[in-house]
Formats: structure tokens, sequence, C-alpha cells
């Protein structure tokens, strides 16, 4: 990377451009839930166009988010990682309440399963960033159920979210595991995917150290509905 000043100024100006970006993005996703949330499913002809609106800005959001974070050097230093308990009870309630309004305009149930009890210690932003992400992912690929379920499985705190949809394509399975290794899915301009999300999610994983052991993130087929699961381990 070249580190001349104007790089670097090229860079902030990039960084403060998309900083302005969410912030617009973050109002305009808020207004639709308003909308939404105090219109009636069905009573007007617009309210599915305004479902998918909100579907397609919280995505912009979470990858807008994501590329702010990795621009401030995700996993080093320069990043404020913190580490702190958290009760999952509180987790859980957290990702459910930033996606009831777009998942009940989807008419898409979500269940939940896990200790509220249980506390680990994570980095709240980016796990629930992460799960917001896979959660939004979900909800344009299941049926009408996704589930959420957290349990502690080998020592490690396992996070997954699952739905009942078609499942993942082999590509995108080889793409769960590339991203374990550093590498982006790259851009696929038929799907519109980056590959951002997996990159991002599988360095948030890594991030988390307990002893020897690191986080990681796998894609697999099955679950509790048989379709595609999205599953964070972190020790």
């Amino acid at each position: 990377m070249d580190d001349a000043p104007e790089s670097n100024e090229l860079f902030l100006f990039l960084a403060s451009t998309a900083h302005d970006m969410k912030n617009s993005v973050s109002v305009l996703s808020g207004t639709l839930e308003t909308l939404l949330a105090q219109a009636v499913p069905g009573a007007e002809a617009a309210y599915p166009q305004m479902a998918h609106m909100l579907y397609q800005t919280k995505r912009l959001n979470d990858n807008l988010i994501q590329l702010l974070a990795l621009y401030k050097q995700v996993g080093k230093p320069a990043y404020p990682f913190d580490m702190q308990p958290l009760a999952m009870g509180d987790l859980v309630a957290q990702v459910a309440g930033a996606g009831r309004v777009l998942l009940d305009s989807r008419h898409i149930k979500l269940e939940t399963k896990a200790n509220p009890d249980l506390v680990w210690h994570v980095d709240e932003d980016l796990i629930v960033g992460v799960l917001g992400h896979a959660i939004n992912n979900a909800i344009h690929y299941t049926k009408d159920t996704i589930r959420l379920a957290i349990d502690v499985v080998d020592g490690d705190l396992e996070i997954r979210i699952e739905d009942n949809g078609g499942g993942y394509s082999s590509a995108m399975l080889g793409a769960g595991v590339s991203a374990m290794h550093g590498a982006s899915a790259g851009v696929n301009f038929l799907t519109n995917s980056t590959g951002l999300g997996l990159y991002f999610s599988s360095e948030v994983a890594k991030m988390h150290k307990h002893r020897q052991r690191s986080g990681r993130l796998r894609l697999e087929n099955g679950g509790a509905y048989g379709g595609a699961c999205f599953v964070l381990s972190l020790p």
C-alpha cells in the first residue's frame, strides 16, 4: 500500500464518504421502518415495495458498516476491539428487535433458542453486525422461517442462523471456506454479491481469541430446517 500523504488523504476521504452514506441510509431505513410499522399489511399496494426497499437499505447499511470496519484495519490495534461479557438473552433481543419490522413485512417467522442467562465475552457491536447481516441474507433466501440458535458446543459458543430455503450452493460453501483463509469471493454481478460480508464475518470471528484458540465461521446445509446454516463459533 502506498503510504504517501496523497494516498492517506484519499483513504480518509473515502472513509468519510462511506460514513456519511451510512448515516443517510440509516435515516432512510428508520423512516421506512416507521412507515411499515404504521401501515396495515395488504391494505396498501405500496406495502410490498416498501418492505423490499427496507430490505435493500439494510443490506446497503450492512455493507457500509463492514467497509468502515475493514478500513479501520479490523483485528489490528488501530481498531477499537472491545471484548465484554454479554448475556445471550440480550444478544437475541438486539438481533430480533433490529429485524422485527422487516421480518414481519416479509411474513417471515424468527424462531430463537438460547439460554438467556448464558454469558460470553464478545465484541457486542461486531457480533450484532455479523448476525444482522446473516439474517438479512437469510430473509432473501428462506421460505418463511429463520432460526437463531445459541449453545455451547465443545467449549465454544456456537451461534447458528438457519433457514428453510434451498440451502447454499456449492460455490457459496466454497466461498465460506475461502473466507476463513483470508480470501474474498470477489464480485459476482449476477447475484450482486461482493463477498465482503463473508470476509468481514470471518475476520470478526478470528478476532475473538481465547488462549490458543480463535473463532471460526462455516457455512453448511442442513440444520433444523434442512436449509442454509451460517455458523459462528467463538472460544
